[in-house]
């Protein structure tokens, strides 16, 4: 047995701490799930709904207890109140849209024949969720999941180890059968021993790059299908007719928000130069003015990373960055405690050669270069490993939709960036993963289809 342990980003304390399962209870756990899924799925679809919601709304009842849960799990402040907002709306869109996408798709129905493809639940789906939106992630995939029939064992981060368990209960007071929905503690080797034996009908992971490689290395040879959003490196791109002040204010914040611990979060920006001094000028401006400090306070609006060693990768990119020739334009703050709670930093004459260009930093800084075209920044967005989205900045739609077409991502955004649009596929390309979820096309991963083909006797 492991001791999972959660250390608060705060004060470096013990905030939570679960035994993991070993490979017998954890098989236990899964053999309930497959039990428990076939009543589940033989409910009437409307009634399946219902049920999510009805846990959704449990999870919004006891987010005044989630709130501060986040703050001392993974340090962002309460000022934001949570994520319940973004939760909520999530599960409610992929409610709207179930009987449309569930629906059979009839292909004909004569005097001969009847044939049809019917959409059904995979089974038991692991769904392996991150620390830096705990609930919204987690939901992405529970709430469709289980509308569409399937059971969910769900494992979340030990940084947030406390949010699995209070969906799990949440969702079983508003009356899901527990054994239709868990949550486990598990060590990494009894996760991949579980999904080497085939113990799931289809995965869904959300972390790292080396996270996803583990899962899908785990799933070969038992054609478990793997679903994953691994990791970024969005880049926005100012062209010269942009709405400065908005592209600022929303690329900075996508930059900055949460400590820059973001999936879809900005860590590059390309202006075009004729903009680029003014765009920086107000970028400097901005980051000035946050205050870094203890997520509890209510007057912080960056709260520390959510583990010293996330810290140290961003200090080190930075500092070899600095080495290289880069300029950083924003002094230590005094709260920077060379732990945890970082200095928000902006770098200029940067180049891609550099990791903080080019490696996934996932924390607060942002490196700024100036273009003189569209084919130069395409170029540059381009170079890269990663692809999840790009935040184009132009008051021209046509402009955008072809800059858009050459850009080797997930996901386009025009004049707004680090949003997640639930009637819109999530996915990426590259080493961002593959997979889809979310809309209409998050049911076709969730589900299989199954064809009739049924011969009338005349």
């Amino acid at each position: 047995m492991t001791l999972l342990k959660c250390i608060s980003p705060i004060d470096g304390s013990i905030f939570a701490e679960r035994p993991t399962l070993n490979m017998s209870q954890a098989l236990e756990c899964v053999d309930g799930a497959r039990r428990a899924q076939i009543d589940w799925a033989k409910r009437p679809l409307q009634e399946r709904i219902d049920l999510v919601m009805a846990g959704v709304a449990a999870v919004g009842a006891i987010n005044d207890q989630i709130v501060p849960e986040l703050a001392w799990m993974m340090g962002r402040p309460v000022r934001y109140g949570g994520e319940f907002g973004g939760f909520a709306e999530r599960a409610s869109h992929m409610a709207k849209i179930a009987h449309r996408s569930l629906a059979n798709i009839e292909v004909s129905d004569d005097a001969s024949f009847k044939r049809y493809i019917k959409r059904v639940p995979h089974g038991v789906v692991f769904v392996v969720a991150p620390w830096n939106y705990p609930y919204m992630t987690a939901i992405n995939s529970v709430a469709p999941a289980l509308i569409a029939g399937n059971a969910v064992v769900l494992k979340h981060a030990t940084q947030t180890l406390l949010v699995g368990e209070r969906m799990a209960e949440a969702f079983a007071t508003a009356g899901v059968p527990s054994d239709v929905f868990q949550n486990v503690f598990l060590s990494h080797d009894t996760t991949n021993d579980l999904i080497a034996s085939n113990a799931f009908d289809f995965v869904n992971f959300t972390g790292s790059v080396g996270g996803g490689a583990a899962m899908e290395k785990a799933a070969a040879g038992t054609f478990t299908g793997v679903g994953t959003e691994l990791g970024g490196k969005d880049p926005g791109y100012v062209m010269e007719d942009a709405d400065l002040d908005a592209a600022v204010d929303t690329l900075i914040d996508g930059a900055m928000f949460n400590a820059g611990q973001c999936c879809c979060g900005i860590e590059r920006i390309y202006v075009h130069e004729s903009l680029f001094d003014n765009f920086l000028a107000k970028a400097i401006e901005t980051v000035k003015a946050y205050k870094l400090g203890n997520p509890l306070d209510r007057e912080t609006t960056m709260g520390p990373m959510a583990n010293v060693r996330f810290a140290d990768e961003v200090r080190a990119q930075i500092s070899e960055a600095i080495a290289d020739g880069a300029t950083a334009h924003i002094d230590s703050f005094a709260e920077d405690d060379g732990g945890a709670y970082l200095t928000p930093q902006i770098l200029t004459n940067v180049t891609h050669d550099m990791r903080v260009m080019r490696d996934e930093s996932f924390g607060p800084v942002v490196g700024i270069m100036p273009v003189s075209s569209d084919a130069e920044a395409i170029a540059l967005m381009n170079d890269s490993e990663f692809g999840l989205t790009a935040s184009l900045w132009t008051r021209d739609v046509e402009r955008a939709m072809a800059v858009g077409d050459q850009i080797e991502t997930g996901t386009v955004f025009m004049n707004r960036a680090d949003y997640l649009d639930p009637s819109l596929c999530w996915t990426g390309c590259k080493n961002t993963g593959r997979g889809g979820g979310l809309s209409e096309i998050g049911y076709h991963n969730l589900t299989r289809p199954k064809s009739y083909h049924l011969k009338k006797v005349t």
